[in-house]
């Protein structure tokens, strides 16, 4: 009876035609890939995809090593204490350079592959070193070295904000999603100085690696995907990544054929060099010229990152109303006098003076993410973000590098040390010469001039930009108004009622 039917059954799947049949086969191999695919990791989500979503997951990443700031300072002194600044330097350097060949192809693999997945990857990754910390010290910096591969949620993050939002909103988003990162930094590291003189190392490793975990359930649980599987198919012709399109520098040829995403790439490279630098050494330059104890970089912190915040929300704005191209202009107009003020100043104020500056020139970065997502396709948002994202990678490994060869050739010593304060600049810099008497900070100063050939490179940026086929020029972005404060309230407003509705 059984040898009958499927006799009988042979005999039905015999006369379908070999072109059905294979219709068939690639249905079945297409449903069998769709489950791998879109499992948790792709289905799973609240809500429909939205700019708050990226938000939260920016905010708990960064809030999770801003509690590690002050104590990685003094776990870097405690492991390498004849070289702090130099392995600072390189392991910041080799996480930076990883960073650089990564973005690119994680990019390009997000467009093809969907969002969610490498945001879940990079927050994982990023945030594993973090337990290290009290476990082992010198895995815990090898770790942080190699977790630059994926320290590109940035770029992640800006692609998925791409894809939900309409041209003229992106500049209002991309302000939303800096700020929130300033935001996170306003007072974890203070926190994270307070509970490590309060109590221990370890309970703020136990908080930021808690931190961590949220985040990672996050997106799991709650963070929907963003690029519909129409799109995703057109990425690459649905062709599979090729080795040719994982090499970050192809893909920086391939970009670079547009005359504008390379100007702007150009401008980027220029502009964040020094700021890179200038991170990576900021809180003991602070100590070694003002005698800026924990509670005062906190502070200082806390203070620069709220005035980030409102400049951030301002940008959506200014965007508006100046255009993409002034607003970028105006960023790095105040990048290069900050610059300038921490390369010439020796006082306390100064540094203030000069954080303050350095939190309006915050501005710059999302209006260019925010221009170079108006010139590109819609299947290729993360393409190019992460090459975006790739120049700041290849500028965090080269720019601490850079500041530590200008200090050492002006022979000042950045070794952490006792004695800090303007009156010992003279005893703590080994010096035949005067040049750190008169620049006490000359890597600031030639990061200004830098930032001055960014500014020459951003004059040449097209005023209006030719959108893909459906889109509007970038010059019909700009919305007059009489009344800026007024146009600030409205979007304050629309994005309110948005985000209850």
């Amino acid at each position: 009876m059984v040898f009958v039917m499927i006799k009988e059954n042979s005999k039905l799947v015999s006369k379908i035609p070999v072109k059905a049949s294979r219709k068939m086969v690639g249905l079945i191999i297409r449903s069998r890939k769709s489950i791998l695919n879109d499992g948790i990791v792709t289905t799973s989500g609240i809500g429909e995809p939205s700019v708050y979503h990226a938000l939260v997951v920016i905010f708990l990443e960064f809030f999770a090593w801003g509690l590690l700031t002050m104590p990685i300072i003094s776990v870097l002194n405690r492991t390498f204490p004849d070289h702090t600044f130099l392995m600072n330097g390189l392991i910041m350097g080799i996480k930076g350079f990883l960073s650089f060949l990564s973005a690119p192809l994680i990019g390009a693999l997000s467009d093809l592959w969907g969002r969610k997945l490498f945001l879940l990857v990079t927050v994982f990754v990023t945030c594993l070193p973090i337990p290290l910390m009290i476990l082992d010290t010198w895995w815990f910096f090898a770790m942080i070295s190699i977790s630059g591969v994926f320290a590109v949620t940035f770029s992640v993050v800006f692609a998925y904000v791409a894809d939900i939002t309409e041209e003229h909103e992106r500049s209002l988003a991309y302000g939303l999603v800096s700020a929130t990162f300033a935001a996170s930094m306003v007072f974890s590291p203070a926190l994270g100085a307070y509970l490590e003189k309060t109590y221990s190392l370890s309970l703020v490793v136990a908080l930021a690696t808690s931190v961590a975990i949220l985040d990672v359930f996050f997106i799991l649980v709650a963070v929907p995907e963003s690029l519909p599987e129409k799109v995703r198919q057109a990425s690459w012709g649905g062709v599979p990544i090729s080795w040719e399109q994982a090499d970050p520098f192809a893909s920086l040829r391939k970009v670079g054929k547009d005359q504008t995403i390379l100007m702007l790439c150009v401008t980027v490279f220029l502009s964040y060099l020094p700021e890179a630098g200038q991170y990576s050494c900021l809180f003991v330059y602070l100590k070694l010229v003002m005698g800026f104890d924990e509670v005062h970089v906190a502070v200082f912190i806390a203070v620069i990152g709220t005035l980030s915040v409102s400049c951030q929300i301002v940008l959506g704005c200014l965007m508006n109303v100046l255009g993409a191209k002034h607003t970028i202009i105006i960023g790095l107009v105040f990048e290069m006098l900050q610059l300038m003020w921490y390369g010439f100043g020796s006082q306390m104020w100064m540094m203030w003076s000069a954080g303050i500056l350095a939190s309006l020139a915050s501005i710059t970065y999302p209006a260019i993410s925010a221009l170079v997502s108006m010139h590109s396709d819609a299947d290729r948002q993360g393409l190019v973000q992460g090459m975006v994202t790739g120049m700041r990678g290849l500028c965090n490994g080269l720019g601490p590098a850079m500041f530590g060869l200008i200090f050492y050739l002006f022979h000042v010593d950045l070794s952490d040390g006792p004695d800090v304060g303007p009156g010992t600049l003279a005893n703590r810099t080994h010096s035949v010469n005067s040049y750190p008497s008169v620049i006490p900070g000359p890597p600031f100063v030639f990061g200004a001039l830098l930032v001055i050939a960014a500014l020459l490179v951003a004059t040449f940026i097209p005023e209006s930009i030719v959108l893909r086929s459906g889109g509007t020029p970038a010059s019909s972005l700009r919305r007059l108004s009489s009344n800026f404060l007024f146009c600030l309230f409205l979007r304050m407003l629309r994005h309110r009622s948005s985000f209850q509705r």
